[in-house]
């Protein structure tokens, strides 16, 4: 006869009254980790492979310089228009990094306000899609890791997941042992210390955070 499965183990991670986190273990006898030791950065070159094989691009980006470069090449893309130097200017200041916007704005413009309305250098309007909802791939995706920026003191991300060009999604990666608890600790320092530091670019849009443990 045969046996049931196991059920799925859940353990509650965090609780509050907006939220819940809890944690599901699986394991894979099949995986040549399942009983060996397995590094952060071992697990973290092993999740970015398999984001790869999804068709997320690795981005070799560790500036932030360098993402709003890559922000500014996503959008054109999306939108099939080449901006001039000032026309994104003034987009970027005024629709991705203002400086009097906080997290429930940015929240509210990728929720709600996705499309954005340009002034071209002509005098025309355009409207600039940050994400296009209705066709969800003409969007594209990406990955990079090791993010580094100075806040109030340095940080350095795991793995970052942007949608065209935008930030959305942090994740902390911790290895077998580690309690997971350290990962989300991490990201809560991070919202304090560093996402808003320079133009806010770690956090252009409402960006979500995870923690992920092997």
């Amino acid at each position: 006869m045969k046996e049931a499965p196991s059920p799925s183990r859940y353990d509650v991670i965090a609780l509050s009254a907006e939220s819940t986190v809890v944690s599901e273990y699986l394991p894979d006898p099949s995986s040549p980790h399942e009983s060996g030791y397995q590094s952060e950065n071992e697990l973290e070159r092993a999740f970015i492979r398999q984001l790869q094989a999804q068709a997320y691009e690795y981005l070799p980006v560790t500036s932030e310089a360098g993402l709003v470069a890559n922000l500014r090449r996503q959008l054109e893309k999306l939108n099939k228009v080449t901006l001039s130097d000032a026309e994104w200017e003034r987009f970027f200041s005024t629709c991705i990094a203002s400086t009097n916007d906080g997290i429930i704005e940015k929240t509210a413009r990728i929720q709600e306000a996705h499309v954005q309305v340009l002034k071209r250098d002509d005098g025309t309007s355009k409207n600039i899609y940050l994400i296009d909802k209705a066709n969800i791939h003409n969007n594209s995706v990406q990955v990079l890791n090791q993010y580094e920026i100075e806040g109030a003191r340095a940080n350095r991300y795991d793995v970052t997941v942007l949608v065209n060009g935008l930030p959305m999604v942090h994740i902390e990666l911790k290895r077998r042992g580690v309690d997971i608890r350290e990962a989300f600790n991490q990201i809560n320092r991070y919202s304090r210390d560093s996402f808003w530091s320079g133009s806010g670019c770690s956090n252009m849009s409402n960006c979500s955070s995870s923690a992920m443990v092997r």
